[in-house]
């Protein structure tokens, strides 16, 4: 919960209070730690219902593997 609510705090202060590009020029700085506490709250998530209904854990795991897919599509592409 601490991963998502972190994430949380960070997605309106990077994007709307104080915007900061970091997608183009890329800053690692903020272009690594920003979509790894996104997706590792995902992932957090996730296990718990892993254990609870596998069935839901497979539409998570889908949806988030075609999100991450299309994001790298995106970024390769020079779109993201």
């Amino acid at each position: 919960m601490v991963v998502f609510d972190t994430f949380v705090v960070l997605m309106p202060i990077v994007d709307y209070v104080r915007p900061v590009e970091f997608r183009a020029p890329p800053r690692p700085s903020i272009l690594i730690p920003y979509p790894v506490l996104c997706f590792g709250s995902i992932v957090l998530m996730g296990i718990p219902m892993f254990c609870l209904d596998r069935s839901l854990w497979a539409v998570t795991a889908l949806t988030s593997t075609i999100l991450l897919t299309f994001m790298v599509r995106s970024l390769r592409s020079g779109d993201g």
